[in-house]
């Protein structure tokens, strides 16, 4: 019950400072609508990446408050070590089957779960290059923090066990992805399937960091090319 108290603190923090990045960087333009936190994350603009980038440090300082109020060393209990090669070669493999098979997934049942409003509203390389270290590098350790590497330290050690604790942590990760449609949000789950299969066998939230990161960044220039 800690863990999910300081998970959902956590989430709320994220939340809440993004919408209030946006506010302050939306203030100066005269007769510019602001948007809820739910409708900037759906509409990802480029002006997120920002929101992004700061939410994530704020979210992450929840984090090393809670380990530090329980006297835990942060690193080790979010399991920050790095993995060794082999082990990062063979997420990254996995990781690319599963793009593969999701975009294979996409063309069947026609679903169309990408936003391409980051290159709509996007007006020089800039905003396309806050907007790539917000969602391909802020967002994903953030996310794998809360998710893979506290979450699943947690819980792991309650009666759910290591499986247990990566269904209802994958499950809840793919609820919170509301810029996506319930098929987009299936397939976030499998990938949250993957990243804790990871965490689980190699001990390293660092691992799962990086093979998020990695496929975030092959969907961001992937939906540039189709652009």
């Amino acid at each position: 019950m800690e863990t999910a108290c300081f998970s959902l603190i956590a989430y709320s923090v994220f939340a809440l400072t993004a919408g209030l990045t946006l506010a302050i960087m939306q203030a100066p333009h005269d007769g510019t609508k602001l948007l809820s936190p739910a409708q900037a994350f759906a509409i990802q603009d480029p002006r997120y990446g920002a929101a992004y980038i700061v939410s994530s440090l704020c979210t992450i300082a929840v984090l090393w408050i809670a380990i530090r109020m329980a006297r835990r060393d942060f690193a080790d209990y979010l399991a920050l070590k790095w993995p060794s090669l082999s082990e990062l070669l063979r997420a990254l493999g996995v990781t690319a089957i599963l793009l593969l098979a999701e975009s294979l997934a996409v063309s069947i049942v026609g679903a169309d779960e990408m936003s391409y409003e980051p290159y709509v509203s996007a007006n020089d390389s800039a905003g396309l290059l806050i907007f790539l270290i917000g969602g391909c590098i802020a967002v994903p350790v953030m996310e794998e923090f809360v998710v893979r590497g506290f979450m699943f330290r947690g819980w792991s050690q309650s009666f759910l066990g290591p499986v247990g604790s990566i269904v209802l942590a994958s499950a809840l990760w793919a609820l919170t992805h509301i810029q996506y449609d319930w098929f987009g949000r299936s397939c976030v789950f499998v990938t949250g399937l993957a990243l804790g299969y990871f965490r689980w066998r190699s001990n390293s939230t660092w691992l799962t960091v990086m093979a998020h990161s990695a496929m975030n960044i092959v969907i961001f220039f992937w939906m540039g090319l189709y652009l």
